[in-house]
Order: structure tokens, then sequence, then C-alpha cells
């Protein structure tokens, strides 16, 4: 995984200079490096949203199959 730096200072003379006022420009650096530098452990991984796909394919399947049961079980009730 490539790692990038990020340069607070740098980005928020680039927001000055376009335009941006002085506390606004520091804040939305702020920002921007407290996401940069947001613990790595928190974000999710393709491992991650893989397994998360697989659960969540598992329970459609369980609550397809519970729709069908009740579906079926209707048919033979008299109405």
């Amino acid at each position: 995984m490539t790692s990038t730096t990020f340069n607070p200072l740098a980005a928020a003379r680039d927001l000055e200079a376009a335009g941006v006022d002085r506390k606004q420009a520091e804040a939305h650096a702020e920002a921007l490096r407290q996401a940069a530098t947001a613990d790595r452990d928190e974000l999710a991984t393709k491992t991650d949203l893989a397994a998360l796909e697989t659960r969540m394919y598992s329970a459609l399947r369980i609550q397809g199959t519970g729709i069908v049961a009740v579906l079926t079980a209707l048919r033979y009730l008299p109405l």
C-alpha cells in the first residue's frame, strides 16, 4: 500500500491563495490532516467488504426461504 505525506500548512496556504479565509483554510487543512492520518485499523479492507457481502447474501437467502415458506403455507389455509 502506498503512503502519502500530507502537508497541512501547504494545504492551508493553497486554500488561502484560492480566496478562502485564513481561519477556514486552517480548519479545512486540519480536517484533511486528521483524515489523512486516521487510524488505519479503523478502515475497511477488501477482505472485510468481501466477508460482509457474503454475510449479506446469506441473510438474503434465509429471508427469501422464509418468505417462500410463508407463502406456501398461506396457499393451504382456508380463506
